[in-house]
């Protein structure tokens, strides 16, 4: 059937392209099976014969001798990731029609047949294939391609007719690894614990070694544990068990642990079988910290030890664990044996949080204002369930918009607005401002949108900032070269109001990381252990939430020295615990501690010492120059009168700091708003804010009119 064929290995697919039907490959790879037009329908054959559409795979992935297809086309062509298919011309006609039979339950906006061939345009297939239509709102609907006419691989196209078979039933929509983002790292190294033993159990017995037996994956709420085993389970074909605590407590003596080994039993009864315990902080606890009222819990706890590790043989059972809390888990159950490797399923940085986004999106009508890398930017300390929340509020955003249009009475709304239905980055900035990332929630600052741009003056102090900061970050393969860590610490010193928390913000986005900012009053407790709890929670946060930047203000009231006030022990227990988390036994990585103080004489000596706060940079008064730059910032977009001299406004405010300067920009805007509406103008153009108002407001007078 095929003139020239070429074989290469099975790689995953870029997310925008899934369900689209494309296999992306090498274009020398092209040029050999004699295809000279993207877009062309060619075969693609594992253990079964499909047919896709080739492009050529992007730069960066050129050279490595793969072809990216989707999870479906994977399915279709029976192949797993990094095993061989494969490519070859072949001749496809137009299908008259496609019958379909939907895997899931049917949508009943599904029902219209020409909203289906529109859907489904450009789509090549074969009989027994599956395909998969994104609605709004990134629902998805699976079919299997039934019955083709005329027979063969077809393409179908919006004159195809399409009819439908059945209704579906109540089924999980079929996951892939192209549905996870910004977790390249961590699947990687779950492939290679869970889906080689499953699929080429023989390469460990060559080996001699008995198969990793469990994952236990943690992170904070929200960020893809589930998601991951259910993909696992999707790919291998395994058989997938999802069990959660509580559902295995029963109120009879003996039967919670009597339902423990039933599972066990049907797993091993379905094997290869994956068994997944969700919040498996809740089944095992720590034993020494239940007590005698609790025997139901400690009798689990053993036996699930048992069964993962006994002297009965586990077989073909995977296990994969998910919690939140690792440290709530009895340690006999975090042993190789029982759990081999434990994985941190980090939060998303920018990049994960862009793939994300792209992945859920990937069926939604966007707009051409939409920016994504936008919207990555935006949304710090976000996990995956937050980003998919983010998606489906905006596209909910763009239905209200589009309410007014709707018949309720026929229920109709017209097929030519049901086109037009787009999202917009209105949509999603709306949407942007009703969720909390849930990671950092209990910490987290929201920024405000400064720039280096905002800040008058400081230059010398700006260009500090952007090498010890940004520069790590942009290029840590220079400070792997140079063997040199970065600072890890920077203490901002300064009288007040010379833009010491304005400079620490803007660093922020200037570096585009994450941003937590603790106020130091905030931590303090009257209740023993809970303040020093307080600072190992927020540079926990701060961890999970790395490359992060963690922001102390006024730290001279958390971090005083030590010794001058007689019995206050809680200072001392807080300053300690702060060293220690600072330049500990645990390492702090990705994170860099920014403070703020106008009092570094009441700081802890040993805070300041290199290795914790590496840099003291301290903030001066304006000098003329920067004075004349603040003038210019706090001016900006306002209505300024021609005569309005910013040089000379600047001469005459010396010795005053930035916060001093833009509340006289402030005065003189207000004052001059007043003198606007006494004298009950109309004409907005006649609002200006003259050199009079600037002299009232710094001379803290009124104006006469």
């Amino acid at each position: 059937m095929a003139e020239m064929m070429v074989q290469l290995k099975v790689s995953e697919a870029n997310p925008r392209d899934v369900g689209r039907g494309i296999a992306r490959v090498d274009p020398e790879m092209m040029f050999k099976l004699g295809i000279n037009d993207t877009g062309e329908i060619i075969s693609l054959k594992g253990k079964r014969e499909t047919v896709v559409k080739i492009m050529p795979t992007f730069p960066e992935q050129r050279g490595r001798g793969i072809v990216q297809i989707d999870g479906i086309i994977r399915e279709n062509a029976q192949v797993g990731l990094d095993e061989q298919v494969k490519l070859g011309k072949i001749q496809v006609v137009q299908g008259r029609k496609i019958t379909l039979s939907p895997l899931n339950i049917l949508d009943k906006t599904m029902t219209d047949r020409a909203y289906l061939a529109k859907q489904l345009a450009t789509m090549p297939v074969t009989r027994g294939d599956r395909v998969q239509i994104t609605l709004l709102g990134t629902k998805k609907q699976d079919f299997r391609v039934v019955d083709i006419q005329p027979t063969g691989a077809v393409l179908i196209t919006p004159q195809s007719t399409i009819s439908i078979t059945g209704e579906g039933k109540a089924a999980d929509v079929r996951l892939t690894y192209e549905d996870i983002g910004g977790l390249g790292n961590q699947v990687k190294r779950i492939r290679e614990m869970i889906e080689l033993p499953l699929r080429f159990p023989r390469i460990f017995a060559r080996l001699g070694i008995a198969p990793p037996k469990g994952v236990l994956l943690h992170g904070p709420p929200g960020c893809g544990k589930t998601l991951i085993a259910r993909v696992i389970a999707n790919e291998t074909d395994a058989a997938f068990l999802h069990l959660s605590g509580p559902e295995i407590m029963h109120k009879f003596y003996g039967e919670s642990e009597a339902h423990l080994r039933n599972i066990f039993e049907k797993a091993k009864r379905n094997a290869p079988t994956i068994l997944f315990f969700d919040e498996l902080d809740a089944i095992a606890p720590k034993r020494e910290e239940l007590g005698g009222e609790k025997q139901v819990e400690l009798r689990v706890v053993s036996q699930l030890l048992a069964l993962m590790d006994g002297l009965e043989e586990r077989g073909q059972i995977i296990i994969i664990g998910a919690t939140n809390l690792p440290d709530s888990l009895d340690p006999a159950l975090r042993r190789p044996g029982r759990f081999d490797r434990e994985i941190v399923i980090p939060i998303p940085d920018k990049i994960g949080r862009k793939e994300i986004l792209t992945i859920h999106t990937r069926g939604v009508p966007l707009a051409e204002d939409v920016d994504i890398e936008r919207l990555a930017f935006l949304t710090h300390g976000f996990v995956g369930a937050d980003l998919t929340a983010l998606a489906r509020e905006a596209a909910m955003h763009a239905i209200r918009r589009f309410l007014p249009k709707i018949d309720f009475e026929q229920g109709i709304l017209p097929e030519e607005d049901i086109l037009a239905l787009e999202v917009t980055m209105d949509d999603f900035l709306s949407a942007l401002r009703e969720i909390e990332p849930s990671a950092i929630r209990e910490v987290f600052t929201e920024i405000p949108e400064i720039g280096f741009s905002d800040i008058g003056g400081l230059d010398t102090i700006k260009r500090i900032l952007i090498e010890t900061v940004r520069d790590p970050l942009y290029h840590p393969e220079v400070y792997a070269r140079a063997n040199t860590r970065p600072a890890k610490g920077i203490l901002l010193a300064g009288e007040p109001g010379t833009g010491k928390t304005l400079i620490a913000k803007a660093i922020a986005k200037e570096a585009e990381v994450n941003f937590i900012a603790i106020s130091g009053p905030e931590l303090m407790s009257r209740y023993v252990g809970e303040s020093e709890r307080g600072i190992r929670e927020v540079f926990k946060k701060a961890r999970l939430a790395a490359p992060c930047i963690l922001f102390f203000d006024e730290i001279e009231t958390l971090i005083p020295k030590r010794g001058l006030s007689s019995g206050d022990q809680v200072t001392e227990r807080v300053t300690t615990q702060f060293l220690t988390e600072m330049d500990g036994i645990e390492e702090l990585r990705g994170v860099l501690v920014l403070a703020s103080t106008n009092r570094p004489d009441l700081i802890d000596a040993a805070m300041l010492r290199p290795g914790r706060f590496d840099l003291t940079i301290e903030l001066p008064k304006p000098d003329l120059q920067a004075r004349e730059a603040i003038f210019n910032v706090h001016t900006r977009g306002k209505p300024i009168a021609k005569e309005v001299n910013l040089q000379l406004l600047a001469q005459e405010a010396e010795g005053l700091v930035g916060a001093e300067i833009a509340s006289i920009c402030q005065r003189a805007s207000l004052l001059a708003i007043q003198e606007f509406l006494q004298k009950d103008e109309q004409d907005l153009e006649k609002l200006l804010i003259e050199e009079k108002h600037f002299i009232a407001a710094r001379e803290g007078s009124t104006v006469d009119t």
